[in-house]
């Protein structure tokens, strides 16, 4: 279901594909090439490149999905030129790009400080079916920054990791996106979205994701996701799928 980079051929270029393409058509100057272009410049290399992206992902909505793709160059170019820098050194080339790319960087759970910099592991994660719906409205991140208001809620109190998914909804239902009441007033589908995820049968949490518009439903079995999924307008971007246990 995610987005897909890759890297080949001996003349730059940047081609963008997938279902979600159409959204980056404007856009001149992609988070993908910028990270390439950093690296490049970091590392003192001239060595052109050629990057493909598969969109599957919608823009704008709160899930990292551009952020991942920065990082998913920052890791394939890393390796393709036979770098060998280490993760702290490409996360730290990865912060300029984004607030989310160092975590993405990382690419496993982890809880973000300060302006994303300061990584730390997330609890253990049981096994755990998922539903992401998006309204298809875009929604800027600085835009809802800017609509908010008061301070952020203190961080969060969390177990070392929790055994079944009600146990995880159970104490993340006791905790709040501050984001979410300036992402509802900016884009009031948003509302309807949570609304929508809340009374899928076997929902045991429904948020907003991020700044939005993307929201996320937690369910105990990946089955039941992938059922609930099919419930969702059919106009909307959904996906219903599941989490793998952490090891350990």
């Amino acid at each position: 279901m995610g987005d897909v980079v890759r890297a080949g051929g001996v003349r730059e270029g940047f081609s963008v594909a997938g279902p979600e393409a159409g959204a980056l058509a404007a856009e001149g100057d992609n988070l993908v090439l910028r990270a390439a272009r950093a690296l490049a410049e970091a590392a003192g290399l001239s060595a052109p490149v050629a990057l493909a992206l598969d969109k599957h992902l919608p823009v704008a909505s709160g899930i990292g999905g551009g952020s991942a793709d920065a990082a998913a160059a920052l890791r394939l170019l890393n390796r393709v030129w036979g770098l060998g820098w280490p993760e702290a050194r490409l996360a730290a080339l990865a912060l300029p790009l984004g607030a989310d790319v160092p975590a993405c960087v990382a690419s496993r759970p982890c809880r973000m400080g300060g302006i994303g910099e300061a990584l730390s592991p997330a609890p253990r994660l049981p096994a755990f079916g998922l539903v992401l719906a998006n309204p298809r409205v875009a929604l800027a991140t600085p835009a809802v920054f800017r609509a908010r208001s008061g301070d952020f809620s203190a961080p969060a109190a969390l177990p070392p990791g929790w055994e079944d998914a009600a146990a995880l909804a159970r104490d993340l239902g006791a905790l709040r996106n501050d984001l979410e009441a300036p992402a509802v007033a900016l884009c009031p589908p948003v509302a309807g979205v949570l609304g929508a995820l809340r009374a899928l049968p076997g929902c045991l949490l429904a948020r907003m994701s991020g700044s939005g518009a993307t929201c996320f439903g937690v369910f105990a079995e990946v089955a039941a996701a992938e059922d609930a999924a099919r419930l969702l307008p059919p106009a909307w971007w959904r996906w219903g799928g599941g989490l793998h246990a952490a090891p350990g």
